[in-house]
C-alpha cells in the first residue's frame, strides 16, 4: 500500500512540475531504495511510507542540495541534516528537493537560479518565498507535508499565499544541523502541512535536542497530536490592532476580523495588546539578517566546493569571478548591505543599534504574553501578487514579511493557517504567535479553527 502512495507522489510531481516548477530534483532512485528498506520495517513507525518534499537548502545525503544557486548547482550533500535523519528513522520518504529563492533570500521564489515557481491557485502569481517550492508541493496535493526554512517568514508567508498550514517553531526546537546557513541567529527549519495534523505529526518526529547543534534546546517534546482537539474555551487571544492599518489589503483585514469573531464564537477571549516596537521589525531584520549573511556566504569562494570560475588568472580574480558568476543579484545585494552595516564606522550606527531594538521587540512579546495565551495577526499584508509585479521594487518585496519577521527576531513560535479566500479566489492566512515552547498550544488553536472554519475551495492545479 505505501509503495503506491510514494509512486503516486512521484508521478504527480513529475506531471505537474512542468507547470509549477516546484521541484528542482525528483529523487526516483532514492525513493525506490527507501521503499525497499521500508519493506523490512515495522509499519507502526509514525511516518511509515509518508512522502515528504524538502527545501533544497536542507542537506540530504547523496542528493542535490543547490540552495537555488548556480554556485552550488552540482553540489550533492555528504551527510543528512538531523531533521532528515529523524524523518528517515520515522519511516518517511524524501521524494525530491524543492525550488526556493537563492540561499533563502526572497519573498516570492522569483530569485531562484533555476526558474520561477508558480502558485497552484493561479500560475500567473507567486507562491511566496523563500520556501515557495515546498508550499506549492503541498498546495498542489503532491505531498501532505514538506520541510522549508524560516529566517523572516519564509514558511508562514508562502503558506498563507498557497492556502496551506505553515509552522515556524521556537528557535532551538528543531536542530539546524544540515540547514545551509543564511542568518544563523534567525534561521529555523519549518513545516508545511495540508492540515494542522500533518504539521503536528512531522514536528513530533523532528523536534528535540541535538548534540550536533549547540543552539538546539534541551526541552521535552510533547505529543503534539494528542492535544490537538483540546478546548480553546477560555484561551485569551491578543490582537495588536495598531498593526492592522496602513498597507494591509482590505480583503485580508476583513478575513482576519471574521477569524477573530470565529475564535470568539468557539469560546476564546479576545483582548487588545500593543507591540510598540513591531513597526521597526523590517528595518531591524534586514540589518541583522544581511550582516549574518555576509559572514555565512563568505565560504563560497570557489576553493573548497561548488562552482569555480575557470577563466581567472590569479587567486583574487578567481574569487571575484566565482562570486560574480555564481551569485544572483538579490544575494549580491544582501551581501553588500551586510558588509556595509558591519564595516568600521557603521557597526555601532546600524548593527549594534539593530540588536538593541531586537531586544525591545522580544520584550514587547514577553509583556504581551503576560495578558494572553497567543497573539493573532494577518500572515501576509496581501494575497499572492503577480509574477514580476514587485521585482523592480525591493522595498515593496521586503514589506511582504512585515507581519512575520518579528517572530524570528524574538525566537518565538508561530503558525499560519488559511482563514478565507479573496474575491479573486486567492487564499488568505491568519497567524498565531505563542510564547517560547508553546507549539502544542498553537497547533491546538489552529486545529480548532481549521475544524470549525475549513477552506472549502481547492487550487486550480491539484494532483487528486
Amino acid at each position: 500500500m505505501f509503495e503506491s502512495i510514494i509512486k503516486k507522489a512521484l508521478d504527480d510531481a513529475e506531471r505537474l512540475n512542468p507547470i509549477l516548477n516546484a521541484f528542482l530534483s525528483l529523487e526516483q532512485a532514492h525513493a525506490e531504495e527507501r521503499i525497499a528498506e521500508l519493506g523490512k520495517e515495522r509499519q507502526e513507525l509514525p511516518l511509515f511510507g509518508y512522502p515528504i518534499a524538502v527545501k533544497d537548502n536542507i542537506c540530504t545525503q547523496g542528493l542535490r542540495t543547490s540552495c537555488g544557486s548556480r554556485i552550488l548547482e552540482n553540489y550533492r550533500a555528504h551527510y543528512n541534516a538531523t531533521a532528515i535523519e529523524k524523518l528517515n528513522q520515522a519511516g518517511a520518504v524524501v521524494i525530491g528537493k524543492t525550488n526556493m529563492d537563492e540561499f533563502a533570500m526572497g519573498s516570492s521564489n522569483e530569485n531562484s537560479a533555476f526558474g520561477i515557481c508558480r502558485n497552484p491557485w493561479d500560475t500567473e502569481r507567486v507562491p511566496g518565498g523563500s520556501s515557495g517550492g515546498s508550499a506549492a508541493a503541498v498546495a498542489s496535493g503532491v505531498v501532505r507535508a514538506s520541510l522549508g526554512s524560516e529566517t523572516g517568514g519564509s514558511v508562514r508567508q508562502p503558506a498563507s499565499l498557497c492556502g496551506v498550514v505553515g509552522l515556524k517553531p521556537t528557535y532551538g526546537r528543531i536542530s539546524r544541523y544540515g540547514l545551509v546557513a543564511f542568518a544563523s541567529s534567525l534561521d529555523n527549519i519549518g513545516i508545511f502541512g495540508r492540515s494542522v495534523r500533518d504539521a503536528a505529526k512531522v514536528l513530533g518526529v523532528i523536534a528535540g535536542r541535538d548534540p550536533l547543534d549547540s543552539t538546539s534546546a534541551e526541552v521535552p517534546v510533547p505529543d503534539y497530536e494528542a492535544t490537538l482537539d483540546a478546548t480553546v474555551s477560555g484561551r485569551r487571544i491578543g490582537v495588536p490592532w495598531a498593526l492592522m492599518g496602513e498597507g494591509l489589503d482590505g480583503e485580508v483585514r476583513s478575513a482576519v476580523e471574521r477569524s477573530i469573531e470565529g475564535f470568539r464564537s468557539i469560546g476564546a477571549e479576545i483582548v487588545d495588546i500593543e507591540l510598540p516596537h513591531a513597526m521597526y521589525g523590517i528595518a531591524v531584520y534586514y540589518i541583522i539578517a544581511t550582516a549574518e549573511a555576509s559572514s555565512n556566504l563568505a565560504r563560497y569562494d570557489g576553493v573548497r566546493y561548488g562552482f569555480r570560475a575557470e577563466q581567472a588568472n590569479s587567486l583574487r580574480e578567481m574569487y571575484h569571478q566565482t562570486r560574480e558568476e555564481g551569485f544572483g543579484p538579490e544575494v549580491k545585494r544582501r551581501i553588500m548591505l551586510g558588509t556595509y552595516v558591519l564595516s568600521s564606522g557603521y557597526y555601532d550606527a546600524y548593527y549594534a543599534k539593530a540588536q538593541k531594538v531586537r531586544a525591545l521587540v522580544k520584550r514587547d512579546y514577553e509583556r504581551a504574553f503576560a495578558s494572553c495565551d497567543a497573539i493573532l495577526t494577518p500572515t501576509s499584508p496581501t494575497t499572492a501578487f503577480r509574477i514580476g509585479e514587485r521585482s523592480d521594487d525591493p522595498l515593496a518585496m521586503y514589506l511582504s514579511d512585515i507581519y512575520t519577521v518579528s517572530a524570528n527576531l524574538a525566537g518565538i513560535p508561530a503558525i499560519s493557517v488559511p482563514c478565507g479566500l479573496s474575491s479573486e479566489n486567492l487564499p488568505i492566512g491568519l497567524q498565531l504567535l505563542g510564547n517560547f515552547w508553546s507549539e502544542a498550544l498553537l497547533l491546538n488553536m489552529a486545529y480548532k479553527f481549521e475544524s470549525e472554519f475549513p477552506l472549502k475551495e481547492m487550487p486550480k492545479i491539484f494532483a487528486d
